[in-house]
């Protein structure tokens, strides 16, 4: 080959490697061939404060935002449904269309837009009004024809946005029959077996009995009872009459910060059960949940049978009859000496566990055991002296009057974990030479 040829060869090669390290280190954009679906309504969804949803053959539903709650104005003012209404303002805020279908088609017509199957009227803050009108069905029934009545354009949208706005009033009011607030809720007070008893918040946030007496409340029972109200919704609309020929089974009255808000129970013979609340018209039938909450419960349904407050907090001093256990990082010591921690850990677990079977007018007997438990970063303090009355055991909590009856077997399953208690044992080595 001459040099020339060789040379031009080269000089091709060159300019090849050079092409092709140029488009590696730059790779060709794609080019979308499909633009991207218009939106046919965009605005923030905080800006929105009223909508009016109207369609051929019912009356208007017009909802109205204040202090950021959403209301029912029209066709008649109770409470909305706040998840509900925020649905519907979700999906206006950025309502994307399929595809355009005509910027300025000749008739409307054709899409149904003529008399709209639905619109839905958005209001903005300032005032300002923009209606989105929803027409017929597509051919394939997978879109619906939409358009702003601001703008000549017709888009389509999937048929799902219609059912969407396609709202009753049942659909978007507040169908809770007790709408108070967990969070701010600061009294309830239950009618159903025997006297009115009241629950009412100590220093520390906690739900006490305040009426007919203080007393310690069971927080399980008292947080339960709350769920099951605030659960409580309209079922099925029942007659007055329904719920005048039922049995009064109880009534809850639960204050907030908007409150009080009450509620009466009635069961019939069939065992349905029947509700009318301070906080919406009607009576309704009501799920079993509340009904059974509130069925025959007394006060000592929600009294608090436990001796011992500490929980899962690890004591850390136990005063067993003037016996005195102390606990020093993992080690426990006693009278005699250091013990075995797992005989103390015993105890400890029957401690945390003594129960009432039920209570007393009054403290009876001769004092069998004195028990005191120091526990938490705070050093709690709890002592309880347990009488022997009869064949059963009255127990007291120091300085307050309730009196909590033990069962024979309680008693003695305690007994039995104290007497168990032992000195510490080292663990054997093994002197063996191997």
């Amino acid at each position: 080959m001459r040099p020339t040829g060789l040379m031009a060869a080269t000089g091709v090669l060159v300019v090849l490697g050079g092409t092709v390290w140029y488009f590696n280190k730059h790779p060709k954009v794609e080019t979308p061939t499909t633009p991207p679906a218009p939106k046919v309504v965009s605005m923030p969804e905080d800006q929105i404060e009223g909508l009016r949803i109207a369609k051929p053959g019912s009356d208007p539903i017009v909802l109205k935002k204040i202090a950021d709650k959403w209301f029912i104005a029209e066709p008649k003012q109770m409470a909305a449904d706040q998840d509900a209404v925020k649905t519907i303002t979700s999906s206006l805020s950025s309502l994307s269309s399929d595809r355009l279908i005509d910027d300025h088609p000749a008739s409307l017509t054709d899409f149904g837009l003529t008399t709209p199957t639905e619109e839905v009227d958005i209001t903005k803050k300032g005032g300002s009004v923009e209606k989105l009108l929803l027409g017929s069905d597509t051919p394939s029934g997978s879109d619906t024809y939409a358009k702003l009545e601001s703008k000549p354009a017709v888009y389509t949208v999937v048929s799902s946005t219609k059912s969407s706005f396609d709202k009753t009033v049942n659909d978007l009011r507040d169908k809770r029959l007790m709408p108070f607030n967990s969070d701010k809720v600061t009294a309830v007070t239950v009618t159903s077996k025997g006297p009115a008893f009241s629950f009412g918040k100590n220093a520390q946030g906690e739900w006490q009995i305040v009426k007919p007496s203080p007393m310690r409340s069971d927080p399980t029972q008292v947080d339960d009872l709350l769920r099951k109200l605030k659960d409580s919704k309209m079922d099925t609309e029942a007659k007055p009459a329904d719920f005048a020929g039922a049995t009064n089974v109880g009534t809850a009255t639960v204050t907030d910060s908007s409150g009080p808000f009450t509620i009466t129970v009635h069961q019939a013979k069939d065992k349905t059960y029947y509700a009318r609340s301070s906080a919406v018209e009607g009576f309704y039938k009501l799920a079993g949940d509340l009904g059974d909450g509130l069925k025959d419960k007394d006060v000592d349904s929600f009294r608090n049978k436990k001796l011992f407050d500490f929980g899962f907090n690890d004591p850390s001093k136990l005063d067993l009859n003037g016996a005195v256990y102390q606990k020093s990082g993992d080690k426990w010591n006693g009278p005699s000496g250091q013990v075995d921690s797992g005989s103390i850990q015993s105890v400890i677990d029957k401690l945390r566990d003594l129960s009432a079977a039920k209570f007393a007018d009054r403290m009876s007997g001769a004092q069998a055991l004195a028990l005191t438990v120091t526990s938490g970063d705070k050093n709690k303090f709890e002592k309880v002296v347990i009488n022997k009355a009869g064949d059963a055991y009255n127990a007291q909590r120091d300085g307050e009057p309730s009196v909590y009856v033990l069962d024979g077997k309680t008693f003695d399953d305690l007994q039995k974990a104290i007497s168990g208690i032992k000195p510490y044992q080292a663990p054997k080595t093994d002197t063996k030479k191997k």
